[in-house]
């Protein structure tokens, strides 16, 4: 549980959330308000899928179709959402329309060049051209208009029956839901009641690694009961080595750990609040770093709040410290405290903003302080208001990350396997979580329709686990199919690509060419040399009906053969009857090929094209040798240079990232086959270079090395795009 209910201590009594707000210190008295008119949130976090959609049946079944219904979303023209409506109308091929889309982007900074205009100008677009022009003012013209009326990911309204007495309500597309035609706001506006079963990737994935914990390694782990301060954890945090852990894995968040250098639970509630955009507008974040590091004297901003800012070294970091705050230097009630916050919430009112900042300096003066004190108070609670982080909230995803982080020391297998299985989620990629296990000793087997699942599941090795790939990763197939072939294949295995078909009749042609693309019809038939080639081949002779004349002469090839060959004269030859009845029944089907196998850069590009990811070597890892011949460093050696160094990087791009506190900054994550490099884009260069950063998959850089307190970035000076390979990997790019 979080939101404000995170302060209750009704929900940590029911189990609702393991956060004791007695024990740390929360603020509860926004519930004592006697002018606060409407419910608190209560935001409930549940594993997503099957378990969520379980609890939001319960309430429906609870409160009857009547007293419950989701929230509606009014859904709006956006960005690439318009370009693809208005190609459509506008009738552009489909390859155009993919270009023209392409080219709107949602960075959250943008400055005077980052235009729609000056983006058509660079992909080559005429805007003299009609529709192209009709295309760009179209677009122009319809960002945020409604487009439809959608439902709310989480959101419930429940009353004791007669929903439909306040608010039309109809039932959604989804089956076994039902919606209301207001929006959340709406809703709170009428003072209906409303709760927030919200999905998170990372409780699932907790769910699923401790169920293939118990079968597979015979374990039992408990999350409430897991060691408080494990050194392995903390180790690892402290290195920054967080890829796939909750809340603490993005590229601002390895930045910071290790000069915060968590050392206890407490130091994890703070990094996953501190970086947030209020302690970063607020310039909340070095102040604190430096205090922690010993750089700086911890001072409080005025005697009186000692009580309140000592945990964070005199620095206000969640929203709950400045309310308090307001309480104490300014004499506030917990109600007019929550009237301040709701002023600089979400809907911003410039007047009663003022009103409300005159009260704050009124009340403050009246307990004598004054001058630049007052000044630097109000400037802490008001620039940090609307992007404040609640305690309670960072509490309870603290939690969470220090689970996970526990899971991804301990049991790797296990919650890398169930990572993959609760896609998409998370600051990465499956490839490059898949690329970073490795990195850490973790084997992978590849998809095979002998041996996969729909998930991807573990195996046992001599010591330890290897994750087999599920077929889950197989683009195009479906998920009945994937199943299905799991399911037949306990019944017996498969002889041919020919009896795959036969006992998966719902399997379609370009299902099993996908299959056999990836690679994961190799091993069907149990010949050596079987190659994907070989097994394409296989797929289109099997996708072609054989006729009345040649139906079943494989079968009967195999029986000839079982009646005629002698097994004394087998036994003598040193060879079993089944390798003679395997190869007479392989001539019969012909399952040679005349094609040629596949290259290593054709496998790559293979991979990534039918399933996103490769568990064979990284892109980069071919061209090393040519690569440190050009004087271009891994991402491993960064650290090990000095300070202020020039040096060349290149890797795969996996995460773009353009934030709004940032001025205009690009920030880059560059993968090669040893980690992960970051590069920092000043926005003088991203408007040089704006194309080749936004549109290439592969860069090379080059710039000055930053390698200060554990950290490793390069301030870039030039940059280029790098052609390694055809093989298209994916970049989250977070705008």
């Amino acid at each position: 549980g979080r939101g404000s209910a995170a302060n209750s201590a009704v929900c940590y009594a029911l189990g609702i959330t393991a956060v004791d707000p007695a024990k740390m210190e929360l603020l509860f008295e926004r519930f004592l308000s006697d002018k606060r008119d409407d419910w608190p949130d209560i935001d409930l976090d549940l594993p997503s899928g099957d378990q969520r959609e379980r609890a939001i049946q319960y309430v429906y079944e609870r409160y009857g179709k009547l007293g419950a219904a989701m929230t509606a979303n009014v859904i709006t023209y956006r960005g690439k959402s318009a370009a693809r409506e208005i190609g459509k109308v506008l009738s552009f091929d489909a390859e155009t329309l993919a270009r023209l889309s392409s080219l709107v982007g949602a960075w959250e900074y943008r400055d005077a060049h980052d235009t729609l205009e000056r983006q058509f100008k660079d992909a080559g677009f005429d805007l003299k051209q009609p529709r192209i022009r009709k295309f760009f003012e179209l677009c122009t013209a319809v960002q945020d208009l409604p487009r439809h009326l959608g439902q709310h990911s989480g959101g419930m309204v429940i009353c004791q029956g007669q929903l439909d007495a306040i608010v039309p309500v109809e039932p959604a597309t989804m089956p076994g839901r039902v919606v209301v035609q207001w929006d959340k706001e709406d809703c709170a506006d009428m003072k209906i009641i409303k709760v927030d079963l919200l999905g998170l990737g990372m409780m699932a994935v907790l769910e699923d690694a401790m169920a293939m914990i118990r079968s597979d390694y015979g374990e039992e782990v408990d999350l409430g009961k897991l060691p408080a301060n494990d050194p392995v954890v903390y180790g690892v945090l402290q290195k920054a080595d967080t890829v796939g852990m909750f809340q603490i894995e993005s590229r601002a968040q390895m930045s910071c750990l290790p000069r915060l250098q968590p050392k206890c639970f407490y130091d994890i509630v703070v990094q996953v609040a501190i970086i947030r955009p209020g302690p970063i507008v607020g310039k909340m974040v070095h102040p604190y770093l430096r205090r922690r590091q010993g750089k700086e004297r911890a001072e409080c901003l005025h005697p009186s709040l000692e009580t309140v800012l000592a945990r964070t070294l005199g620095v206000p970091l969640f929203q709950e410290q400045l309310l308090r705050m307001a309480m104490i230097a300014a004499g506030f009630s917990g109600s007019e405290a929550e009237e301040l916050r709701r002023a600089f919430g979400f809907k911003r009112s410039e007047k009663r903003m003022k009103e409300v900042e005159t009260k704050l300096r009124a009340g403050m003066a009246k307990n004598g302080i004054h001058g630049e004190t007052q000044d630097r108070i109000v400037q802490s609670i008001t620039s940090f208001a609307l992007y404040g982080f609640p305690e309670s909230h960072a509490a309870s995803f603290a939690l969470i990350a220090y689970a996970s982080a526990y899971l991804k020391c301990h049991y790797l297998a296990a919650f890398t396997a169930a990572m993959l299985n609760n896609q998409p989620m998370g600051f990465y990629s499956p490839a490059t979580l898949l690329k970073d296990a490795q990195r850490h000793g973790l084997r992978f087997k590849p998809i095979d329709v002998t041996r996969s699942n729909w998930d991807c599941h573990l195996e046992k090795l001599p010591a330890g686990f290897c994750v087999r790939l599920g077929m889950r990763y197989v683009k195009g197939l479906r998920a009945e199919t994937g199943k299905e072939i799991a399911r037949q294949r306990e019944l017996g295995k498969f002889a041919a690509i020919d009896e795959l078909r036969r006992r998966v009749p719902g399997i379609q042609k370009a299902e099993l060419t996908a299959l056999a693309a990836v690679g994961a019809l190799n091993f069907i038939s149990g010949e050596r040399g079987f190659h994907r080639r070989d097994a394409l081949w296989q797929v289109e002779r099997a996708s072609r009906n054989a006729g009345p004349l040649l139906e079943g002469i494989e079968e009967e090839v195999r029986e000839v053969v079982r009646e005629t060959v002698p097994e004394k004269e087998m036994k003598a030859l040193g060879i079993a009857k089944e390798e003679i009845v395997a190869d007479a029944s392989a001539t019969a089907r012909g399952s040679g090929s005349p094609l040629l196998q596949m290259t290593a850069e054709e496998r790559l590009v293979a991979d990534f094209l039918g399933t996103g990811m490769t568990v064979g070597p990284h892109p980069l890892a071919y061209h090393r040798a040519a690569l440190k011949k050009s004087g271009v460093c891994s991402a491993v050696e960064l650290p090990k240079l000095p300070d202020g160094m020039r040096v060349r990087v290149a890797g795969a791009v996996i995460a773009r990232q353009r934030p709004g506190t940032a001025k205009g900054f690009v920030f880059l994550s560059l993968e090669d086959e040893t980690g992960i490099a970051n590069a920092i884009i000043t926005p003088q260069l991203f408007e040089q270079d704006h194309t080749v950063v936004v549109h290439h998959p592969y860069l090379l850089i080059e710039g000055r090395l930053q390698n200060q307190e554990n950290v490793t970035s390069v301030k870039v000076e030039r940059v280029e795009s790098l052609t390694v390979t055809r093989a298209e990997t994916g970049s989250h790019d977070f705008h």
